[in-house]
């Protein structure tokens, strides 16, 4: 499994990365995730990215992997109230969430806690940004970061408050690679992309009743990329090896409940980078047929 430099931190992060929402909203078992991480782990992979909105995503992990600590980098995100009583943003909540995360994955610190999507608005307020650096004061998490996309994102960056951004990015959503992505390696951030593949909309032969993959379908329909017509796999390969080939990315994360197939993502990735040609072939038709308010997704 190749590495990457993760900007100005001191991790080398697996290109793929594993992503915990799928465990925690599939109810997956705990015998399941123990041999899913167990297996990932095995093979290569050092970066699980969860958070506290997942369901028992961070408790599942918690359970199955605490006893590799050393063998992982461990991302969550703060910030949704998820069964605190508190609104969410409220600094008094990111403090007991933070503590609840490390409580439920069993480990004194995270190597990254990252604001869950939150506006700019309350960005430029600065509260939710302060109890972060005071977690990271307090060895609760080795940096800091922020996930999220569009202006929200490219206000983070340029904050130059944040050491992590994890953003989407990929063949249906490409706003990042040209509005944030680049501004945040001039800020030596690590970039850590969520939804690498376009939670491949486009096996749905009509669309889809799911709200969260309707508008990657919608506009997959209008790229009407050629590579998404044959094989499946041939065409998940294809999608992954793009996002990961767009300068400045250093992981995507990618999610699944089910054990048999973290060997089948990794396996996506043995041909390597994109060729340039059809790397630019990507581009030239998202530039092409790309509306305004393509922008990036939460």
């Amino acid at each position: 499994m190749e590495l990457r430099s993760y900007g100005k931190t001191k991790m080398n992060v697996s290109v793929l990365g594993f992503g915990g929402a799928e465990i925690g909203f599939q109810n997956a078992s705990v015998s399941d995730v123990d041999r899913l991480l167990g297996s990932a782990l095995d093979a290569g992979l050092n970066l699980i990215d969860t958070a506290e909105c997942y369901a028992d995503s961070e408790e599942l992990i918690g359970k199955t992997v605490a006893h590799r600590r050393g063998d992982y980098y461990l991302f969550t995100k703060c910030g949704h109230a998820s069964g605190l009583d508190f609104e969410s943003w409220d600094p008094k909540l990111l403090q007991l969430s933070i503590d609840r995360s490390l409580q439920r994955l069993k480990t004194d610190y995270v190597d990254v806690i990252h604001l869950h999507s939150c506006s700019e608005e309350i960005l430029r307020q600065g509260d939710v940004i302060e109890v972060l650096k005071k977690a990271k004061e307090e060895g609760k998490t080795r940096y800091i970061g922020y996930s999220g996309d569009h202006q929200a994102a490219l206000y983070a960056v340029q904050s130059g408050q944040f050491d992590s951004l994890e953003t989407s990015l990929n063949i249906a959503d490409q706003e990042a690679a040209d509005l944030t992505i680049p501004k945040a390696i001039e800020q030596g951030m690590g970039v850590v992309i969520k939804r690498p593949i376009a939670n491949a909309a486009w096996k749905h032969q009509t669309k889809p009743d799911d709200s969260y993959v309707q508008p990657y379908w919608d506009r997959l329909q209008r790229l009407d990329y050629d590579f998404l017509s044959g094989d499946m796999q041939d065409a998940v390969s294809t999608a992954l090896r793009y996002t990961l080939s767009v300068p400045g990315v250093h992981s995507a994360i990618v999610g699944t409940a089910r054990p048999e197939r973290w060997v089948q993502n990794a396996k996506l990735l043995e041909a390597g980078y994109l060729p340039e040609a059809q790397y630019n072939a990507i581009k030239a038709r998202w530039a092409e047929v790309a509306q305004e308010d393509w922008i990036g997704l939460q």
